[in-house]
């Protein structure tokens, strides 16, 4: 039996790791130091403002309030940073999730239990019946499951950085041979570190292999991952040019044509070819000098424009 008392944040047995225990730690002094820097920093910049206004005990006042109010804010969103990064991760699911449950309840509520039934035999129907959508919907799962599978590769066996935090993964789309994913790297970790164990990262995801490349030409902590699970050059791609193609003949027709192995000339009658006999070449003697080349004088009276 898991250990009911350990808590999800950190490893233990029986447990789920969501945000590891040196993340929380490193967030929580983040967090501190931005509390004190962004209090001190508005508490300033507010207290000169008001002071040209109001009594200098009162505007002093209101800078260390504006301050707090405007560091308390800062400092609980670094340190629930890691927290907000996972539920990024888990967004899409959490929006599908949520509207099935929101659209269920609609229906509860103004339908009666044929209808529902109806509806989700229609919503889950007609994708499965219809190629197509069914495609594009397999695609967008196998986005989803991506997304993860490349957050485990970061946790398991690519972070180099002290604290051990992940890059943010923005998003993932389907291309024709798989899926291409959109990574934020954070310091301590560059795009060596994924052309190092694309491998890996191809086992990790289920796929055949995997690409890494920078996504932005001035900046390197942007880079894009292209799963590839299949080849596009061994399907089967049909060409509009055969619809331009008009056939004269039916099929049946132009298969019985036979196919001309030889040449076809009509317009010359056999009685007008007049047959030549070759030449016999004749090796030269050697003992026979050999000739002279001839030689050729162009008299004055030429014309060299002929030439020209």
């Amino acid at each position: 039996m898991p250990n009911s008392n350990r808590s999800m944040f950190g490893r233990g047995s029986g447990t789920i790791t969501v945000i590891e225990e040196p993340v929380m730690r490193s967030y929580r002094r983040k967090a501190k130091i931005v509390f004190y820097v962004v209090w001190v920093i508005t508490g300033v910049l507010v207290a000169t403002v008001a002071a040209s206004k109001w009594h200098p005990i009162i505007a002093l006042a209101a800078g260390i309030a504006a301050g707090l109010i405007t560091g308390a804010i800062a400092g609980a969103v670094v340190a629930a940073w890691p927290v907000l990064r996972a539920i990024w991760w888990w967004a899409p699911e959490t929006v599908i999730a949520g509207s099935l449950v929101f659209g269920w309840i609609e229906l509860a509520e103004h339908t009666t239990l044929i209808y529902r039934l109806a509806a989700v035999a229609a919503v889950i129907g007609v994708p499965a019946a219809i190629k197509p959508v069914r495609i594009r919907i397999h695609e967008v799962l196998w986005c989803l499951v991506t997304r993860h599978r490349i957050r485990t590769c970061f946790s398991e066996f690519i972070i180099t950085n002290r604290t051990g935090s992940l890059p943010l993964i923005l998003w993932a789309c389907p291309t024709p041979v798989g899926e291409r994913v959109w990574i934020w790297l954070r310091p301590g970790l560059c795009m060596d570190d994924l052309l190092d164990r694309l491998d890996k990262i191809a086992v990790a995801c289920w796929a055949t292999a995997a690409v890494a490349e920078t996504a932005s030409p001035s900046n390197a902590a942007f880079v894009r991952v292209d799963i590839k699970r299949r080849d596009a050059l061994t399907g089967t791609i049909t060409s509009p040019l055969l619809e331009v193609i008009k056939s004269g003949n039916p099929p049946a027709l132009r298969d019985a044509v036979p196919v001309p192995t030889a040449l076809d000339l009509p317009q010359v009658t056999a009685s007008e070819v007049t047959p030549v006999k070759p030449t016999p070449l004749r090796r030269p003697d050697p003992k026979t000098p050999a000739a002279a080349p001839a030689t050729t004088t162009t008299s004055a009276s030429d014309d060299i424009e002929d030439w020209l």
